[in-house]
């Protein structure tokens, strides 16, 4: 029995750390982003639950790509920092292609909420599989 939980220490350690991570994360985006993400959401606005949701995962897939292949955990935290920049220019990306992308969450146009969504998980995927070193 104590074999199969011989690395039990090292998944609470990266479990932890991912958690920590993704805090941060959510702390960060929501003070950066010109919406308030948690308002629109306690107020049952799709679109920013869509936005949000999408952006969440594009941050969630390079970590799980990251606890797969970091070599410890100081990579894992500086590569979590720039999946994490990764989601904020993917952002300001789509803030230029889309004017006025906060406005549009906050009147719940559920277009640019899934444009956002896809467009925030894409490019979490892209960068999970560049993170396949």
């Amino acid at each position: 029995m104590m074999t199969y939980l011989a690395n039990i220490g090292s998944f609470f350690l990266y479990f932890i750390s991912a958690s920590l991570l993704t805090m941060a994360y959510v702390g960060i985006y929501t003070k950066v982003t010109p919406h308030d993400e948690w308002e629109l959401i306690k107020k049952n606005i799709t679109a920013a639950a869509l936005a949000f949701s999408g952006s969440l995962l594009g941050f969630i897939i390079p970590l799980a790509s990251l606890i797969i292949h970091a070599v410890n955990l100081m990579d894992l935290f500086l590569w979590g920092i720039v999946a994490l920049l990764v989601q904020l220019l993917t952002f300001k990306a789509i803030s230029h292609i889309m004017p006025c992308i906060s406005e549009r969450l906050a009147n719940n146009e559920l277009a640019a909420g899934i444009w956002l969504a896809a467009a925030s998980v894409g490019a979490g995927t892209i960068t999970a599989a560049c993170l396949t070193y």
